[in-house]
């Protein structure tokens, strides 16, 4: 795929789409716009965007949708942004070098763009505030997750940081609130397969290899309530909150474990109890021994 031709536009990448070659194509299209009508769901956005030449070829040159349709080509564009409110969190950068970001991400605030989380996600907001066009996630926490987020600075030291944490040379330890057992024996260690279906909230512990593994240790107790450190082995998705739901131990304000909560607007006053409390590695470019901590409190339940 070649290079957008496009900048970003407050922060976002420009989208593409790629025509198909006769033996991909399950129809003709005749022009270029005929291709896009078909192909992108608003079509009433697609014409007004034709109209104000949005639409460009791999040479930046702008598509009025009447050129012959030409297979295997790219088309770039930018697609509209709806209105979002802006999340009522500070997200704080805690260091800065040449190659890398680590900031404290808020609850409710996406690492990356997804449906309706766009420019207010961690990338785009730092990629508009410091200046960085090339910024991009070394590795990811959940939305509703607070807590330490590794960001790249330059393309071409992505492969360096991100094989940090493939490799699991990262040492993440995490802060939750849940329900305390007093007839479990801690340190618990809870091991497991999880797989992530599409389509499907929640991610689900089935039969198999196990795949995701967690150490879990009280550091404190009030009443029934407990403060766990949680250091996760593997990095699977919602591997915390659904191996705590599975333990018993659901933690405070999680909406999706053991069951999915009816669909309803993000509750700023009931956060996720759950926070990437702190994340060291030996940075693999400079050696430098890299240790960071979330400023983000946790909040006991009332009762």
């Amino acid at each position: 795929m070649p290079r957008s031709p496009l900048p970003q536009r407050h922060g976002l990448d420009a989208a593409w789409v790629r025509m198909p070659g006769p033996s991909e194509a399950t129809q003709a299209w005749a022009t270029v716009g005929a291709f896009l009508h078909d192909r992108l769901p608003a079509r009433a956005e697609v014409a007004s965007m034709l109209s104000a030449g949005e639409f460009v070829d791999e040479a930046g040159v702008p598509l009025t949708g009447d050129e012959p349709y030409r297979p295997h080509r790219f088309v770039w564009f930018h697609r509209p942004v709806a209105p979002e409110a802006e999340i009522p969190f500070p997200l704080t950068v805690l260091d800065r070098t040449e190659n890398l970001v680590i900031a404290d991400k808020p609850p409710f605030m996406a690492t990356t763009p997804r449906g309706a989380h766009v420019t207010q996600t961690a990338l785009i907001r730092l990629r508009v505030e410091l200046g960085l066009p090339e910024l991009a996630p070394a590795h990811r926490l959940d939305r509703l997750t607070s807590g330490v987020l590794v960001f790249t600075t330059r393309r071409e030291v992505r492969g360096a940081y991100a094989g940090v944490f493939q490799s699991r040379a990262a040492v993440k330890t995490y802060e939750a609130i849940a329900p305390f057992d007093p007839s479990l024996a801690f340190p618990l260690r809870l091991v497991g397969r999880i797989v992530k279906h599409r389509g499907s909230l929640q991610a689900a512990l089935v039969p198999g290899e196990p795949n995701a593994e967690t150490l879990v240790e009280v550091a404190e107790v009030r009443s029934s309530w407990a403060r766990y450190r949680l250091s996760p082995v593997t990095g699977k998705t919602h591997q915390l909150r659904l191996q705590m739901a599975d333990a018993g131990l659901p933690l405070v304000g999680d909406p999706l474990y053991p069951v999915v909560a009816a669909d309803a607007p993000d509750d700023y006053d009931a956060p996720l109890q759950l926070v990437a409390r702190r994340l060291r590695f030996t940075d693999p470019l400079d050696g430098a021994e890299r240790d960071y901590a979330s400023g983000f409190a946790l909040t006991w339940p009332s009762s």
